[in-house]
């Protein structure tokens, strides 16, 4: 079985924005060298839902381990819904790439501005005008998944979204051993196993979505998650 994901196509991509959203977070989250506090995180929620707007603005996370078809499904979902797209290997830093290249996992302080450079390139996009942005990004723990919640920090007419592709290892090895042209190994499955916290029953804003079946079902059932929640809005 061959991987849903397309090898890495940064063209026509925006230049990620020069000046992290940074400035006005309280010292004790906004550090991207530390391990963010989960108490921290969870104070932000509900200042998202103190006078909520008429139409909000939506970020849709598309996560889940290796070779879970993260880049065939988060186009999908951007194509049919207008929105931009963010690649989020593309965001990697040289030395992040080689790692994973070489089949060395990448700790949490590798990943830290990472996840800070997507949340606040999704915020500009958003900023620019769009409704909505896609963005793929493996979000393997839940405090990678909150480095991202904090957007609604910033704006509360922010409402994010992850849509959690779940597939057994077995499944995502064979997938990962056959796909040309990507740096990330089959034994980099592993890996990402070994420290992947599936999303819990209290994260109300993840989607999962059973990925060993067809890849028409499994876009079927996510633009449907999409199109439920965008019609709840305009209702």
């Amino acid at each position: 079985m061959l991987s849903y994901d397309a090898p890495i196509a940064p063209k026509g991509q925006d230049a990620p924005s020069p000046a992290p959203l940074t400035a006005s977070l309280p010292t004790s989250i906004a550090g991207s060298s530390k391990q963010p506090s989960i108490a921290q995180m969870s104070s932000v929620a509900p200042a998202a839902t103190q006078d909520r707007p008429s139409q909000h603005n939506h970020i849709w996370l598309v996560t889940g381990p290796a070779g879970c078809g993260k880049t065939t499904i988060a186009e999908h979902i951007a194509n049919v819904n207008g929105m931009p797209y963010i690649e989020g290997d593309s965001y990697h830093t040289a030395a992040n790439v080689e790692k994973m290249r070489t089949g060395v996992p990448l700790t949490d302080a590798d990943r830290w501005d990472w996840l800070t450079q997507l949340r606040d390139e999704s915020m500009r996009r958003l900023n620019n005008g769009a409704h909505g942005v896609v963005v793929t990004c493996s979000a393997l723990k839940r405090k990678y998944r909150d480095v991202i919640r904090v957007a609604a920090y910033y704006d509360s007419s922010i409402l994010i979204h992850f849509i959690y592709l779940d597939a057994a290892e077995e499944v995502l090895l064979q997938r990962v051993s056959a796909r040309q042209g990507h740096y990330m190994g089959a034994n980099m499955v592993h890996s990402q196993f070994d420290i992947l916290e599936r999303p819990s029953d209290d994260e109300k804003d993840v989607f999962s979505i059973d990925v060993s079946r067809s890849l028409d079902e499994v876009k079927r059932d996510a633009l449907a998650q999409v199109h439920e929640v965008m019609n709840t809005e305009r209702t």
